[in-house]
């Protein structure tokens, strides 16, 4: 069973009311992403839910965030304001964090409440992310991919505290780009992602992770001279070919190779 942290302990402001659901009428797990930074708390995700959109409270039945840790939202038994159509049908479950930020922990923490949803209505129900429900792009293409591979619950986890070494055997996710490309200024020829144009959350996400360890770096998604520096810098260090782009190397040396 997930221990999750409840309203009293995020210190959640009382909700203006609330619809009760029966377990009878819960047929679906929705995932979502809060498409905000990772450090978003979920009380400032409930201030907005319930300022700017004027919500009754916030919209989620639940929260995960990057550490794996679950908040009450909502709760299991009230309907939500997550899906259009689906508040009363379907559990909402939101990712705090951006496309490509949900981490092994995070995933592993959404399947368990997942799981533990499905016992307390005593059958399955069916896993969907955001966008198979409503017209929109969360919960991100990364995290949409692992819901609709069936949210697999046996990944190791890659994360490692700043300051401390990589684990033995720890992998690095999954290089995004085609052979070929890496990350790279926008003056250079097409195979060169800058993110200038999409500030790309995989970008963000080795920013994030180089950041993790030591490095002063904005984790804005855009390749830019900042970024070049720390990856230069970063190439010398681990002696890899010296060019401050980020190919397959770069990438996965950021998870694997020890922090120094």
């Amino acid at each position: 069973m997930v221990d999750i942290i409840s309203r009293s302990r995020w210190g959640a402001r009382s909700p203006r009311h609330r619809v009760r659901v029966p377990w009878s009428s819960r047929t679906e797990f929705i995932v979502h992403y809060t498409e905000g930074p990772a450090s978003q708390s979920p009380r400032s995700i409930q201030d907005f839910h319930m300022g700017k959109r004027g919500w009754s409270d916030v919209g989620y039945n639940l929260l995960v965030d990057d550490q794996g840790r679950a908040y009450e939202g909502r709760g299991w038994s009230v309907q939500g304001a997550h899906a259009i159509g689906h508040n009363r049908s379907g559990i909402g479950v939101a990712f705090i964090g951006r496309d490509g930020d949900a981490t092994p922990a995070a995933r592993r923490t959404i399947r368990a409440l997942y799981d533990e949803a499905c016992r307390r209505s005593g059958r399955t129900l069916a896993i969907r992310g955001h966008r198979d429900v409503n017209s929109t792009n969360c919960p991100g293409n990364a995290l949409y991919a692992w819901v609709r591979a069936g949210m697999p619950a046996d990944e190791s986890d890659e994360s490692t505290p700043a300051g401390v070494g990589s684990r033995p055997g720890m992998s690095a996710p999954d290089y995004p780009l085609p052979a070929g490309w890496y990350f790279g200024p926008r003056s250079g020829p097409v195979s060169s992602v800058s993110g200038y144009y999409s500030h790309r959350s995989d970008l963000r996400r080795w920013q994030q992770r180089m950041k993790d360890r030591g490095w002063t770096i904005a984790a804005d998604g855009l390749y830019g001279p900042q970024t070049r520096r720390v990856a230069t810098a970063f190439q010398r260090e681990k002696s890899l070919a010296i060019d401050g782009l980020i190919g397959p190397e770069t990438w996965g040396a950021a998870w694997t190779d020890p922090i120094t």
